[in-house]
């Protein structure tokens, strides 16, 4: 089978499609023939040795895949040979891949592959986030920093379904205007306006009750200056490539919290929570209730452009990639 492989940390452009031995499924596992490989910004990180941390070389990027169920192991009962199904796992960038039968779930026929594997990583982190971490209610507000991406735009809807008031904060009027489509209800352009003043402004000098930061770099520090008396600052992620170093005093002056979502190791951790939370996503997905929004596609050879594009702030939702 071809396969996308990092052999040593590297750049988009020097990762290698090439044969690789088909998987075999051991026990408790399945084989999933892949149909669409999800690409998150995590990705780049992982292949340049950036990430928190990596699988043993050689291995490919993406953590969440959709296709049919190719072979089942010894012990896996409740999935079989042609099943359709979404997975988060390790080395997704190839044509079977072979996971842990507790991480597959079946998807309905009406949800296609290419938004069925946007769904774990992005909706499953936004979902965390807001209901497990954020301690989120209906009505407060919530900021969401670079709302087009992936994870930010999950924030977005799913914010709007969790009956909050979306703040969205991007760097581009197209961008705004994407999110306004996909559950924002006020926008704030960080490239014309300071992001502290206007988040101030939005809120009627309040301050924002939950910040949802993928972002990192100077956003952070601004976001949390606008934090409301007991908000929440999530750190998602730091896709700017800077880790901020916030001023403590800050939390002390708005009794605030500074809350880490880490959904992977989550994840591990709560794996009944975990699989509760991805069937609630699947079936809103296939009710139409969240987008999961495909920017573009492309053919697994070309997984640098398809980088590239998430590296360049480009993409609007999700990078997929098409074994």
């Amino acid at each position: 089978m071809k396969a996308i492989l990092c052999s040593q940390f590297c750049k988009p452009e020097d990762l290698t499609f090439e044969e690789f031995p088909e998987p075999v499924a051991e026990r408790g596992q399945v084989v999933v023939a892949v149909k669409s490989a999800a690409l998150n910004f995590y990705d780049i990180l992982q292949i340049q040795g950036k990430y928190q941390g990596a699988p043993a070389f050689p291995f490919s990027p993406c953590g969440e895949v959709a296709g049919v169920v190719d072979s089942v192991g010894p012990g896996v009962t409740d999935l079989k040979v042609g099943d359709r199904v979404v997975a988060s796992c390790y080395n997704g960038a190839r044509e079977k891949v072979a996971v842990t039968a507790s991480s597959v779930l079946k998807i309905p026929d009406n949800l296609d592959y290419d938004r069925a594997a946007g769904i774990p990583v992005v909706y499953g982190t936004a979902l965390h986030a807001l209901m497990d971490r954020g301690s989120s209610k209906p009505g407060e507000s919530l900021a969401v920093l670079g709302a087009a991406g992936g994870t930010g735009l999950a924030a977005c809807e799913l914010g709007k379904l969790m009956g909050l008031r979306v703040i969205a904060c991007a760097s581009s009027e197209d961008k705004l205007a994407f999110t306004k489509a996909h559950g924002a209800e006020l926008t704030l352009n960080y490239a014309k306006e300071d992001l502290k003043e206007g988040l101030r402004r939005l809120t009627d000098g309040k301050g924002v009750d939950i910040i949802f930061d993928p972002v990192g770099g100077k956003l952070a520090e601004a976001s949390l200056r606008a934090i409301a008396w007991e908000g929440r600052f999530l750190v998602i992620g730091f896709a700017a490539g800077e880790i901020p170093k916030m001023p403590l005093n800050l939390p002390l002056l708005k009794s605030c919290d500074i809350r880490g979502v880490f959904w992977g190791v989550w994840a591990e951790r709560n794996p009944v929570k975990n699989r509760a939370n991805l069937r609630k996503l699947i079936n809103w997905a296939a009710e139409g209730k969240l987008s999961s929004h495909v920017h573009a596609t492309f053919p697994l050879a070309h997984t640098a452009e398809a980088m590239d594009v998430l590296a360049s702030r480009k993409a609007m939702g999700k990078v997929i990639l098409h074994p």
